[in-house]
């Protein structure tokens, strides 16, 4: 019986996973960040419904992080520590003006949109290697998915043809 999966595959490649897992680590933690700071300073009758979503999601995105580390661990990666983060979410800070919850919302379908492209990627490398990664990286997509869904029906409020054009791709 041949040898397969990730504890006989080529080094370079595991590498390669746990680069991409760590990555996906970062931006999970700076999803909290920025959800906690929005879940808080968002404001105007409009905002409870997004402030009450992003806290919740605080939680969700916390349990990916969590995830994430476990599997990095597993995979013989080190966790890094925040001396080592670089913000790079743009989309979700907050918003000078409180009461933008338009460019907020549009700010959490971009983060989620990216999200789910980097799962991809990590479910794509892992092909044939890493099965059990892949399959968490299936899940947390499908999370992702269901965070950018809920995003664009409180878009539809806003403006119902962006919206449309966003659910169906």
């Amino acid at each position: 019986m041949a040898k397969t999966g990730v504890l006989h595959a080529d080094q370079t490649k595991v590498r390669e996973i746990i680069r991409e897992l760590t990555r996906s680590y970062w931006m999970e933690l700076e999803t909290v960040q920025n959800y906690i700071a929005n879940s808080v300073n968002l404001e105007g009758i409009r905002a409870k419904e997004i402030r009450e979503s992003l806290s919740e999601d605080i939680d969700a995105e916390l349990g990916h992080a969590r995830q994430l580390a476990e599997r990095i661990h597993i995979l013989g990666g080190s966790v890094p520590g925040s001396l080592e983060f670089r913000a790079e979410q743009k989309a979700i800070q907050p918003p000078k003006d409180n009461t933008d919850v338009l460019s907020l919302i549009r700010g959490v379908i971009q983060a989620e949109d990216m999200a789910i492209e980097q799962y991809a990627k990590i479910i794509e490398i892992c092909d044939q290697i890493d099965w059990a990664t892949q399959d968490m990286c299936i899940g947390l997509m499908a999370d992702e998915q269901g965070h950018r869904r809920e995003f664009i029906s409180y878009l539809a409020e806003f403006d119902r043809d962006e919206a449309r054009r966003l659910a169906t791709g």
